[in-house]
């Protein structure tokens, strides 16, 4: 088990911030985790630690939002995203992990600008799902999930633009994520990445998914669906920026 002090001050806000992501803050704010984690663990130590904690927060966030998910939109981005996860276990060992930041990171800020002009310019209308459009980001979230437990911007550009209600939006990320994760485990065990340190400092940590997941949907109860919407876009934009700045520097 890990037994730095300086790893723990950086895992605890990190899994606190994801549960909280989980649980109706959106997403893009969970991007955080890995690259904080890393200022004291190599990213797929800190990915492979991160893996049980965030199966332990899926069930909480499923349970938080019981049946408020999207099963349409469901069906259009799970294919595509066991799909992307496949693709990711094929090719870890030669993925670059600040390429990914860096895919991750321009499109995200592309997204948030688009998003922004046509608010500004009163033109932001509602898009439908589409089998299309979600198997494809789907698999980008599979794909970058897999590396960097980064799948939350590209399932964002896809749910987003939906404007579903608050609890619909967060229980179908909840859903999505969960199937996502748990079929993660697979490929994470065959390639070794469960040892006995990483697993017992999981074991540490998880306690801590159910206070981060529950703080989330605290919020989430007490917010506007409007804010709820400018958090998502707010963090999908800092953490793209910041993706992209340390995809650039490294």
């Amino acid at each position: 088990m890990i037994t730095d002090p300086f790893f723990y001050l950086c895992a605890i806000p990190a899994i606190l911030l994801y549960g909280m992501a989980k649980g109706g803050l959106g997403g893009g704010i969970a991007i955080v985790s890995v690259p904080l984690m890393s200022l004291s663990v190599s990213p797929v130590t800190a990915a492979a630690i991160l893996l049980p904690i965030l199966v332990a927060m899926d069930f909480v966030a499923i349970w938080s939002f019981r049946g408020q998910w999207s099963k349409i939109n469901l069906k259009y981005t799970l294919p595509g995203a066991i799909a992307g996860i496949v693709v990711g276990a094929f090719t870890f060992r030669y993925l670059s992990e600040d390429a990914i930041r860096i895919m991750i990171g321009l499109i995200s800020v592309a997204f948030c600008l688009d998003y922004w002009i046509k608010l500004k310019r009163k033109s932001n209308t509602k898009r439908p799902p589409s089998v299309t459009r979600g198997t494809f980001w789907g698999s980008i979230a599979g794909f970058t999930s897999f590396g960097i437990h980064a799948g939350g911007p590209p399932i964002s550009i896809y749910m987003l633009p939906q404007q579903l209600e608050k609890k619909m939006l967060m229980g179908t990320f909840a859903m999505f994520f969960m199937v996502v994760n748990l079929v993660k485990v697979i490929p994470y065990a065959w390639l070794g990445q469960f040892d006995h340190s990483n697993l017992m400092t999981s074991l540490v940590l998880v306690p801590l998914a159910p206070v981060g997941v529950r703080l989330g949907y605290y919020c989430l109860q007490r917010l506007d669906e409007t804010i709820i919407y400018r958090l998502c876009y707010f963090f999908l934009m800092v953490i793209g920026l910041k993706l992209l700045w340390d995809g650039l520097i490294a």
